[in-house]
């Protein structure tokens, strides 16, 4: 196997990744801060890169480059965001309650106009912070 037969099956892959990353964001399949999207741009972005190389097509090499730390920054602020997420989602819980598990004193402004007798079919949502 020659290493021009190397350099093309890699320019080959690396022109159907980005097609494939290309076409699931435009069909909505991906979204584009999803790690399948932006891995398989730097996939496609590494093995054009590659290519573009071996073949001494600089402005080519020069635009894969950027492309490929373009996807490397992507995946960091994809990764930071979502651990931010999930630590923001544990420091959340929900609590649920009815009216009547309420002291009079402490029932909401938005259900004070409900008759006492519909207070105990009304429920409320809070938010509060674990402890």
């Amino acid at each position: 196997m020659s290493l021009m037969l190397v350099v093309t099956v890699l320019g080959w892959v690396g022109a159907i990744a980005g097609l494939v990353a290309y076409a699931m964001v435009s069909r909505g399949r991906w979204s584009a801060d999803s790690l399948a999207f932006q891995g398989t741009n730097m996939l496609a972005a590494m093995t054009l890169l590659s290519v573009a190389a071996a073949n001494g097509i600089w402005p080519s090499a020069a635009s894969n480059m950027a492309a490929l730390l373009i996807g490397v920054n992507a995946v960091f602020t994809v990764v930071r965001g979502k651990k931010r997420a999930a630590k923001e989602a544990a420091a959340l819980r929900v609590v649920e309650n009815t009216v009547a598990d309420v002291v009079p004193d402490h029932v909401p402004d938005h259900l004070a106009d409900h008759a006492p007798a519909q207070r105990s079919t009304v429920s409320y949502r809070a938010f509060a912070e674990a402890a």
